[in-house]
């Protein structure tokens, strides 16, 4: 059956779709936010407790509730809003920098506050992992998984604050080398990354835990008196500073629409021949499979062209081991669909750890009337996301999803 037909004829989208809407795009924009809010976390948090004289305990009671009262709204909401997405992500920052200093305040060091939120960072990845099989932020489509993504923010904050004032504070290294050792610990991370491969995944992850200690050592060299090593900016003029930009960015953003996952239908260009974009997972062509292609070509269609994942993007699966190589994995699967009378086959191999974002890069690239998903089952696979079938319909063009065994 046509998964466009078999789908609701409603015009909202599925719930999978809203949730992952939630989250924005990663891109540059999302990086620079992200720093900008570490490093408010840490001056306003300072400002509050101590320029407004509201006190340590004081400012974490008032913080906390304000940053539930805002997750609130977050989880509520159907759809990704950038004032209220990020407004949440400097909530956690200020409250997870609250977290770190209240534990120090009271006789905890920093050398076992930093040991304590790295455990308690890994056990939320573990959870996460146990319960979803995927750590992708590209992946948020329950409740459940939202929370376990706010989770993670929360103490990768905590983690960051402690680890930042470990390094700067208790080792007396200063604030600017520190900001230079964590800026140096990004760039090898996107090396490792870009040059050398490193799972999309782990590198997110491990790139998302080190802003958190980069952004506290800008806001602590910014703020902090130059006797101390600071730039003498004061909490207050740094805090402004900050969230000036970053009220600007998210203003930007929620008018342009920049980080936004893509929705929308892509229609083939007028004129455009018959052609089929076969996806695929790290399994072969099924039987299943290849008597859908063989349908198409007995209707008409010539032309398919088969998209299939990198393996090097592929680190957080379960299942059989996969080719090192996506040209291998692109090799085994493109005879078997050759030798279909009259189908002429090409494909390549995805760039993107998101099957979703290659699919629209190939749809806006390519001529096609049709998509067809081959579809392990989710506890094998989380290329093709769970939620997959029922986005990609939304794109305007004819969906199957054919079931891999």
């Amino acid at each position: 059956m046509n998964l466009a037909q078999a789908l609701p004829t409603s015009s909202a989208p599925s719930y999978g779709r809203r949730m992952l809407n939630k989250v924005p795009e990663i891109t540059l924009y999302f990086w620079v936010i992200k720093i900008l809010c570490t490093t408010v976390g840490e001056t306003f948090a300072d400002n509050l407790n101590e320029n407004l004289g509201l006190g340590l305990t004081n400012t974490s009671y008032i913080m906390s509730a304000v940053l539930i009262a805002v997750l609130v709204a977050q989880f509520r909401s159907r759809r990704y809003i950038p004032g209220i997405y990020w407004l949440a992500v400097v909530l956690v920052s200020v409250v997870g920098t609250l977290v770190s200093d209240n534990l120090v305040e009271n006789g905890v060091t920093l050398e076992v506050t930093t040991i304590a939120f790295s455990v308690c960072l890994i056990g939320v990845f573990a959870a996460w992992y146990a319960s979803e099989r995927t750590l992708s932020v590209h992946t948020i489509v329950t409740t459940r998984r939202e929370a376990f993504y706010w989770a993670t923010i929360l103490f990768t904050f905590a983690l960051g604050t402690s680890a930042g004032d470990l390094i700067s504070e208790k080792l007396e290294l200063g604030y600017l080398p520190t900001v230079g050792i964590f800026a140096g610990a990004i760039a090898v991370i996107a090396f490792c990354h870009f040059a050398l491969r490193m799972n999309a995944i782990l590198s997110f992850w491990l790139a998302y835990i080190m802003t958190r200690p980069l952004g506290a050592s800008i806001g602590d060299y910014l703020a902090s008196p130059t006797e101390e090593t600071g730039l003498g900016l004061g909490t207050t003029l740094t805090s402004i500073i900050f969230l000036s930009t970053i009220l600007a960015l998210v203003v930007f953003l929620a008018v342009s629409k920049r980080d936004v996952i893509r929705s929308g239908a892509v229609a083939a260009p007028p004129g455009a021949g018959p052609a089929v974009l076969v996806v695929l997972n790290k399994v072969a062509p099924t039987d299943a499979l290849i008597a859908a292609v063989r349908e198409r070509v007995a209707a008409g269609v010539e032309r398919f062209h088969v998209l299939v994942p990198n393996p090097h993007n592929l680190g957080f699966d379960h299942g059989d081991p996969v080719p090192t190589d996506g040209e291998e994995l692109l090799a085994g699967a493109l005879p078997p669909l050759r030798e279909v009378d009259g189908a002429k086959v090409s494909g390549r191999v995805a760039t993107s750890p998101n099957a979703y974002d290659d699919i629209v890069e190939e749809l806006d690239a390519g001529t096609y009337t049709e998509i067809i998903l081959e579809t392990p089952p989710a506890h094998l696979s989380h290329w093709l996301h769970v939620d997959l079938p029922q986005r990609v319909a939304q794109l305007g063009l004819p969906t199957e999803a054919v079931a891999a065994a």
